[in-house]
């Protein structure tokens, strides 16, 4: 279940599985034997690298599969949101711009 969860992700992210074992110096044998279940526990080490290279943490790797139905569901008030801000023509650039400047405006008030 790991194996094919980091699988997704490299595959999302457009990476070869030659890609992502020199990126995370990883040897491509024993990536390819986690991605198929042949290995089935990989290290933290092996996780922690794998992890940085897909920009996601280790306990997402882990706990991918083992997230609450409920708890995963959006919330709806966020989602209409979402869905107006897209139907206005807000681009995601925009909304990201906008949650860093929030961010950074929070971070001036607590100075």
């Amino acid at each position: 279940m790991i194996g094919q969860h980091i699988q997704d992700l490299r595959k999302r992210r457009g990476l070869s599985l030659t890609e992502l074992s020199l990126r995370a110096g990883v040897a491509k044998s024993y990536l390819s034997s986690i991605e198929r279940g042949i290995q089935k526990n990989p290290s933290i080490q092996f996780l922690e690298k794998i992890g940085e290279v897909l920009n996601v943490s280790v306990e997402d790797i882990i706990n991918f599969g083992n997230i609450d139905q409920s708890a995963a569901l959006l919330d709806k008030e966020w989602e209409e949101l979402v869905k107006e801000a897209m139907n206005s023509g807000v681009s995601k650039e925009q909304f990201k711009d906008f949650l860093e400047y929030n961010k950074w405006k929070l971070h001036q008030e607590q100075e």
